[in-house]
């Protein structure tokens, strides 16, 4: 196991031992909807970071965003809704499916063509989605 996956299997650890039977009583109460103004404000401090070029600050930040982040996937694990492993194979699906210029040959002119190409892919996704 490379270091970058060890440390994110420790942070998951770490955080279901905080949500564990003898782990912390306001991370156990936690929901996706408990932690919203939580991601609202993460998020926004690291944007405020981002602005002010705080490179020390900004990797703090990202620590806060991520850790909600995998409380919240944690969540929706223990529920039985879907776990990391499902978020990342999404994730990573849909970048490739919306980048056909660089993971399928396709050939584009311009930034605005991509950004044409992009919005036409996710309309696409979205149709497909509501049926």
């Amino acid at each position: 196991m490379n270091k970058t996956n060890k440390d994110l299997q420790n942070l998951i650890e770490t955080i279901r031992t905080l949500r564990g039977e003898n782990g912390c009583p306001w991370d156990k109460k936690r929901t996706n909807e408990t932690l919203v103004k939580y991601l609202q404000s993460e998020s926004a401090e690291l944007v405020e970071a981002i602005h002010k070029s705080d490179h020390a600050n900004i990797c703090e930040e990202i620590g806060d965003v991520l850790y909600i982040l995998i409380m919240l996937t944690e969540i929706n694990s223990t529920n039985g809704f879907f776990k990391l492993s499902d978020v990342m194979v999404g994730i990573t699906e849909k970048l490739i499916r919306r980048h056909p210029h660089v993971f399928a040959g396709a050939t584009y002119s311009s930034e605005e063509e991509l950004a044409i190409q992009w919005q036409a892919i996710k309309d696409e996704e979205k149709k497909k989605n509501t049926i």
